[in-house]
Protein backbone atom coordinates (compact mmCIF):
# COMPACT_ATOMS: atom_id res chain seq x y z
CA UNK A 1 0.00 0.00 0.00
CA UNK A 2 1.47 3.45 -1.31
CA UNK A 3 0.55 6.11 1.72
CA UNK A 4 1.48 9.54 2.30
CA UNK A 5 3.38 9.94 5.61
CA UNK A 6 3.83 13.56 7.43
CA UNK A 7 6.10 13.79 10.44
CA UNK A 8 5.39 17.18 12.56
CA UNK A 9 8.62 18.14 14.32
CA UNK A 10 9.05 21.17 16.06
CA UNK A 11 10.53 23.26 13.35
CA UNK A 12 8.89 21.39 10.11
CA UNK A 13 6.52 19.33 8.51
CA UNK A 14 8.26 16.80 6.29
CA UNK A 15 6.53 14.09 4.04
CA UNK A 16 7.22 11.69 1.67
CA UNK A 17 4.80 9.09 -0.34
CA UNK A 18 5.78 5.59 1.62
CA UNK A 19 5.44 1.35 0.37
CA UNK A 20 4.58 0.07 3.42
CA UNK A 21 5.23 -3.21 2.28
CA UNK A 22 9.03 -2.34 1.94
CA UNK A 23 9.47 0.75 4.05
CA UNK A 24 10.55 2.82 1.35
CA UNK A 25 10.02 6.66 0.58
CA UNK A 26 8.78 6.69 -3.35
CA UNK A 27 10.16 10.20 -3.79
CA UNK A 28 12.36 12.35 -1.94
CA UNK A 29 10.73 14.23 1.37
CA UNK A 30 9.32 17.85 1.05
CA UNK A 31 9.97 19.87 3.66
CA UNK A 32 7.77 23.05 5.16
CA UNK A 33 8.84 25.41 7.57
CA UNK A 34 6.67 26.06 10.99
CA UNK A 35 6.82 28.58 13.78
CA UNK A 36 7.22 27.17 16.97
CA UNK A 37 4.70 27.37 18.63
CA UNK A 38 3.15 26.67 15.40
CA UNK A 39 -0.96 28.27 14.91
CA UNK A 40 -3.23 25.88 13.73
CA UNK A 41 -3.90 27.44 10.38
CA UNK A 42 -0.42 27.58 9.62
CA UNK A 43 0.28 23.91 9.88
CA UNK A 44 -2.99 23.02 8.96
CA UNK A 45 -1.54 25.16 5.30
CA UNK A 46 2.17 23.10 6.17
CA UNK A 47 0.29 19.87 5.34
CA UNK A 48 -2.07 20.19 2.58
CA UNK A 49 1.39 21.89 1.29
CA UNK A 50 3.20 18.23 1.51
CA UNK A 51 -0.47 17.06 -0.14
CA UNK A 52 0.20 18.92 -3.02
CA UNK A 53 3.60 19.41 -3.66
CA UNK A 54 3.18 14.93 -4.52
CA UNK A 55 -0.33 16.07 -6.13
CA UNK A 56 -1.64 12.72 -3.45
CA UNK A 57 -5.43 12.21 -3.46
CA UNK A 58 -5.11 8.58 -1.46
CA UNK A 59 -4.30 8.00 2.45
CA UNK A 60 -2.61 10.27 4.81
CA UNK A 61 -0.77 9.13 8.13
CA UNK A 62 0.01 12.03 10.30
CA UNK A 63 2.74 11.42 13.17
CA UNK A 64 1.83 14.32 15.88
CA UNK A 65 3.67 15.59 18.68
CA UNK A 66 1.52 15.05 21.41
CA UNK A 67 -1.21 12.47 22.87
CA UNK A 68 -3.51 11.02 20.18
CA UNK A 69 -6.74 9.51 21.31
CA UNK A 70 -8.47 7.96 18.44
CA UNK A 71 -8.88 10.94 16.01
CA UNK A 72 -8.41 13.81 18.59
CA UNK A 73 -5.78 15.21 19.78
CA UNK A 74 -5.13 15.29 23.69
CA UNK A 75 -2.01 17.03 25.49
CA UNK A 76 0.23 18.96 23.19
CA UNK A 77 3.86 19.95 24.17
CA UNK A 78 5.84 21.95 21.88
CA UNK A 79 3.97 22.36 19.08
CA UNK A 80 1.06 24.31 21.20
CA UNK A 81 -1.81 24.09 23.10
CA UNK A 82 -3.62 25.59 20.53
CA UNK A 83 -4.17 21.72 18.93
CA UNK A 84 -5.62 20.46 21.77
CA UNK A 85 -9.03 19.12 22.37
CA UNK A 86 -9.48 18.97 18.70
CA UNK A 87 -10.30 16.08 16.13
CA UNK A 88 -7.41 16.40 14.28
CA UNK A 89 -8.31 13.52 11.72
CA UNK A 90 -11.00 15.76 10.98
CA UNK A 91 -9.12 19.06 10.55
CA UNK A 92 -6.20 17.67 8.64
CA UNK A 93 -8.73 15.95 5.89
CA UNK A 94 -10.36 19.01 5.31
CA UNK A 95 -7.61 20.92 4.61
CA UNK A 96 -5.81 18.27 2.23
CA UNK A 97 -9.06 16.38 1.30
CA UNK A 98 -8.08 12.98 1.81
CA UNK A 99 -8.20 10.47 4.36
CA UNK A 100 -5.90 11.18 7.56
CA UNK A 101 -5.25 8.85 10.32
CA UNK A 102 -3.41 10.21 13.72
CA UNK A 103 -0.50 8.52 15.60
CA UNK A 104 1.43 10.23 18.18
CA UNK A 105 5.25 10.59 16.74
CA UNK A 106 7.63 9.02 18.71
CA UNK A 107 5.04 5.91 17.67
CA UNK A 108 5.37 6.22 14.55
CA UNK A 109 9.21 6.18 14.49
CA UNK A 110 9.07 2.84 16.55
CA UNK A 111 6.97 1.42 14.31
CA UNK A 112 9.18 1.87 11.43
CA UNK A 113 12.01 0.77 13.68
CA UNK A 114 10.65 -1.95 15.03
CA UNK A 115 9.55 -3.42 11.22
CA UNK A 116 12.35 -2.15 9.31
CA UNK A 117 14.95 -0.93 11.70
CA UNK A 118 17.44 -1.13 14.33
CA UNK A 119 14.23 -3.14 16.29
CA UNK A 120 13.24 -5.42 14.08
CA UNK A 121 12.61 -9.26 15.08
CA UNK A 122 13.32 -7.67 18.84
CA UNK A 123 10.77 -9.46 21.03
CA UNK A 124 11.61 -8.63 24.25
CA UNK A 125 10.95 -4.52 25.83
CA UNK A 126 12.34 -1.90 23.31
CA UNK A 127 12.60 1.36 24.36
CA UNK A 128 12.37 4.37 21.16
CA UNK A 129 13.51 7.55 22.17
CA UNK A 130 14.18 10.44 19.41
CA UNK A 131 16.07 13.55 20.47
CA UNK A 132 14.93 16.62 18.84
CA UNK A 133 13.06 20.07 19.92
CA UNK A 134 12.02 17.80 23.25
CA UNK A 135 11.96 14.07 23.84
CA UNK A 136 9.56 11.57 22.48
CA UNK A 137 8.99 7.71 23.57
CA UNK A 138 7.22 4.91 22.51
CA UNK A 139 7.15 1.53 24.05
CA UNK A 140 7.04 -1.97 22.25
CA UNK A 141 6.55 -5.65 23.88
CA UNK A 142 6.64 -8.13 21.98
CA UNK A 143 6.44 -6.03 19.39
CA UNK A 144 3.03 -5.15 20.54
CA UNK A 145 3.16 -1.08 20.95
CA UNK A 146 1.58 0.72 24.25
CA UNK A 147 0.53 4.05 23.10
CA UNK A 148 1.60 7.60 24.39
CA UNK A 149 4.21 6.99 26.54
CA UNK A 150 5.40 10.64 26.90
CA UNK A 151 8.59 9.86 29.02
CA UNK A 152 9.89 13.31 27.78
CA UNK A 153 7.41 15.01 30.33
CA UNK A 154 8.80 13.63 33.17
CA UNK A 155 8.55 16.37 35.62
CA UNK A 156 12.26 17.39 36.37
CA UNK A 157 13.52 20.63 37.70
CA UNK A 158 11.42 23.19 39.17
CA UNK A 159 8.26 20.98 37.49
CA UNK A 160 9.81 21.49 34.14
CA UNK A 161 9.55 18.85 31.87
CA UNK A 162 12.79 16.62 31.69
CA UNK A 163 13.51 16.93 27.99
CA UNK A 164 13.84 20.97 28.61
CA UNK A 165 17.05 19.47 30.36
CA UNK A 166 18.48 16.66 27.95
CA UNK A 167 16.74 17.22 24.19
CA UNK A 168 18.91 17.67 20.83
CA UNK A 169 17.50 21.35 20.80
CA UNK A 170 18.78 22.17 24.94
CA UNK A 171 22.40 20.98 23.44
CA UNK A 172 22.50 23.13 20.09
CA UNK A 173 20.76 26.12 22.64
CA UNK A 174 23.65 25.94 25.31
CA UNK A 175 26.36 25.54 22.91
CA UNK A 176 27.05 21.52 25.11
CA UNK A 177 29.93 19.41 23.59
CA UNK A 178 28.39 15.68 23.06
CA UNK A 179 30.24 14.50 26.13
CA UNK A 180 28.40 17.53 28.21
CA UNK A 181 24.71 16.56 26.52
CA UNK A 182 25.24 12.31 27.45
CA UNK A 183 25.77 13.48 31.41
CA UNK A 184 22.29 15.14 31.00
CA UNK A 185 20.79 12.33 28.79
CA UNK A 186 22.13 9.58 30.73
CA UNK A 187 20.10 11.31 33.76
CA UNK A 188 17.17 10.81 31.97
CA UNK A 189 18.04 7.11 30.79
CA UNK A 190 18.48 6.07 34.54
CA UNK A 191 14.93 7.51 35.57
CA UNK A 192 13.32 6.05 31.96
CA UNK A 193 14.82 2.74 32.50
CA UNK A 194 13.59 2.69 36.25
CA UNK A 195 10.19 3.07 34.92
CA UNK A 196 10.12 0.24 32.16
CA UNK A 197 13.05 -1.57 31.96
CA UNK A 198 13.86 -2.11 28.64
CA UNK A 199 16.30 -4.31 27.22
CA UNK A 200 16.88 -2.65 23.89
CA UNK A 201 17.10 1.16 23.99
CA UNK A 202 16.79 2.65 20.35
CA UNK A 203 17.50 6.60 19.36
CA UNK A 204 16.03 8.76 17.01
CA UNK A 205 16.19 11.75 15.81
CA UNK A 206 19.26 13.82 14.08
CA UNK A 207 21.69 12.47 16.43
CA UNK A 208 21.22 8.95 15.57
CA UNK A 209 23.35 9.76 12.42
CA UNK A 210 26.47 11.33 14.71
CA UNK A 211 26.16 7.88 16.96
CA UNK A 212 30.11 7.97 16.70
CA UNK A 213 30.34 11.24 18.70
CA UNK A 214 28.08 10.16 21.61
CA UNK A 215 27.29 6.52 21.88
CA UNK A 216 30.78 5.91 23.59
CA UNK A 217 29.34 8.43 26.83
CA UNK A 218 25.95 6.56 27.09
CA UNK A 219 25.60 4.59 30.81
CA UNK A 220 22.60 2.29 30.88
CA UNK A 221 21.58 -0.96 32.17
CA UNK A 222 20.23 -1.83 28.34
CA UNK A 223 21.62 -2.22 24.79
CA UNK A 224 21.70 0.95 23.57
CA UNK A 225 21.85 1.61 19.85
CA UNK A 226 21.03 4.53 17.08
CA UNK A 227 18.27 4.13 14.85
CA UNK A 228 18.65 2.70 11.56
CA UNK A 229 15.94 4.73 9.73
CA UNK A 230 17.46 8.24 10.94
CA UNK A 231 15.18 11.03 10.06
CA UNK A 232 12.90 8.89 7.32
CA UNK A 233 11.93 6.92 10.64
CA UNK A 234 8.63 9.50 11.27
CA UNK A 235 7.91 9.30 7.82
CA UNK A 236 7.64 6.22 7.21
CA UNK A 237 6.38 4.95 10.86
CA UNK A 238 3.51 7.69 10.26
CA UNK A 239 2.35 5.61 6.64
CA UNK A 240 2.28 2.57 8.60
CA UNK A 241 0.42 3.50 11.47
CA UNK A 242 -2.28 4.75 9.01
CA UNK A 243 -2.02 1.09 7.75
CA UNK A 244 -2.90 -0.47 10.93
CA UNK A 245 -5.51 1.67 11.88
CA UNK A 246 -7.27 1.12 8.54
CA UNK A 247 -7.44 -2.98 8.90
Amino acid sequence: MNVLGIDIGGSAFKGAPVDTKTGKLLAERHRVEIDAPCPTAQGLAAAKAIAKHFDWKGPIGIGFPGIILGDKIDAVGNLGTNWEKTNGAAIFRKATGCKVGLSNDADAAGLAEMRFGAGKGHQGSVLMLTFGTGIGSALFYRGQLLPNIEFGHIPWHRSQPIEKYASAAVRQRRNLSWEEWVVRVNVFLKVAERLCSPELIIVGGGVSKKADKWLQFIEAKAKVVPAKMNNDAGIVGAALAWENSAR
